[in-house]
């Protein structure tokens, strides 16, 4: 059972109060003998609530205390606040407002850089004013520092969650310690995606770089394995703000969704789980381990802790069993083939004299000699490995190879046009003979008639 305690200060002074004077509220005393247990009471020692030291207390006081707490109980007890509370009375009016308002323009000021400011510009005698008042004076019109901190913002924070599993999915980037590749460092950074409603992982994996594209590829797994979500909730950072992101998500059906910059507060859920892998996996990994030993450790911690560990967003329950009812759902199916449709990407490109062109920066070159200097579509996807890029005309498509100058100084030279070796059948065309025609006076189009 919780101990009960007193609601505030105010109260714990009444009960104070109450206990001095409380035997005599329950007797019947005449005027003399009620003097005399005054007298009794004031000769003692007594440690009010919060005070360091023990006083007395005069018998007007404590008859005081005895006729009030009879007219109206305990809260007849609670000592009255001060009308001049909150007023800072050793400041001016002009003073007081100066205050309040380089505390509403610097929030991040703390009082002692604002009074050692206005002393040195003379604005403030050196002094004249405790730390402590400024304090109770920013508390009094809420604009402490905790309140400043963490009331930033024209709306309330609140505490949300996601209506069922599955409905919204969180993506970040872990920083982890660096891992040593041989004489150097080189960084660790750790992809996640997050269920907001059971704070289930559904994919996780750690990499040496954060790029777009591995964020895609982690995406294209959980999407193969789990289905779509209803929305995605990333950061706002470059690695999330793609065009091929965006798209995909677009063409899948997916609501794409990022965070106000520099407020890791609204994704709350994800920098609560990276602190919770920090302190129970990260830490205890070696900076010798290879990125291999690394992925083993996470998702061995994944699987045999963190989703079967009851969690207390959860009331409770673990990851996996919130989970549960997602997996159970008719989930809309992906196949290899709609995810390629929904990540190619496409964009047009003149082919060069030498039939090459540059995608992601490699070249590749085409077969087709006659499209040299025409304008094409270049499509890939970014999920294969190696790339694999084709060309796009008019409703055909063409494939790339990558350029081998080697190779190609040794081919032969293939024809410009496929069709070279065909003799053509002679057709009679003369551009000049209709103006011979015409300037002698016959019709050309009557030519062959006769």
């Amino acid at each position: 059972m919780s101990e009960l305690k007193p609601k505030d200060h105010a109260e714990a002074v009444a009960l104070f109060r109450s206990e001095i004077i409380g035997a005599l509220t329950r007797r019947e005393l005449d005027r003399g003998e009620l003097r005399e247990e005054l007298s009794r009471l004031a000769q003692r020692r007594y440690r009010a609530p919060g005070a360091k030291t023990t006083r007395r207390y005069a018998v007007s006081t404590l008859e005081r205390w005895l006729y009030r707490y009879k007219k109206g109980g305990l809260d007849a007890l609670r000592p009255e606040p001060r009308s001049d509370r909150g007023r800072a009375r050793e400041l001016t009016a002009e003073q007081r407002e100066l205050l309040l308002d380089i505390r509403r323009e610097h929030r991040a000021a703390s009082v002692p850089l604002i009074l050692r400011t206005l002393v040195a510009e003379g604005r403030l005698k050196n002094g004249a004013v405790s730390a402590a008042t400024v304090r109770r004076l920013y508390t009094e019109h809420g604009l402490d520092r905790i309140a400043s901190r963490d009331g930033d913002g024209p709306k309330t924070r609140l505490s949300w969650q996601a209506e069922h599993p599955g409905a919204l999915w969180h993506g970040d980037v872990c920083h982890g310690p660096g891992l040593k590749v041989g004489k150097e460092t080189r960084p660790l950074r750790i992809h996640a995606l997050l269920d907001d409603a059971s704070r289930y992982v559904v994919a996780l994996e750690a990499l040496h770089q954060e790029r777009e594209i591995d964020m895609l590829r982690l995406t294209v797994r959980a999407l193969r394995r789990h289905g779509c979500p209803d929305a995605l909730y990333l950061d706002n950072g470059s690695t999330y703000r793609g065009d091929t992101l965006r798209v995909a998500c677009g063409r899948l059906g997916i609501t794409l969704m990022h965070a106000r910059p520099y407020d890791p507060q609204a994704r709350g859920k994800m920098e609560r789980f990276w602190r919770t892998l920090r302190e129970q996996c990260l830490r205890f990994i070696s900076q010798d381990a290879t990125l291999h030993d690394v992925n083993v450790r996470l998702w061995s911690w994944l699987g045999q802790h963190y989703h079967a560990a009851p969690h207390a967003g959860l009331m409770g329950r673990c990851p996996s069993a919130a989970w549960e009812p997602a997996e159970k759902r008719i989930i809309d199916p992906i196949d290899d083939q709609r995810l390629r449709d929904a990540m190619t990407v496409r964009e047009r490109r003149r082919v060069r004299r030498d039939t090459t062109i540059t995608i992601e920066g490699l070249e590749f070159e085409l077969d087709q000699g006659f499209l040299a200097g025409q304008l094409i579509t270049a499509a890939w996807c970014p999920l294969d490995e190696p790339l694999a890029p084709w060309a796009e005309l008019h409703g055909k498509h063409f494939s790339l190879h990558p350029v081998d100058r080697i190779a190609n100084a040794r081919r032969h030279r293939p024809p410009r046009r496929p069709d070279t070796s065909q003799t053509p059948r002679p057709t009679g065309f003369d551009p000049n003979r209709p103006l011979l025609e015409k300037a002698v006076g016959r019709d050309p189009a009557r030519r062959g008639e006769s």
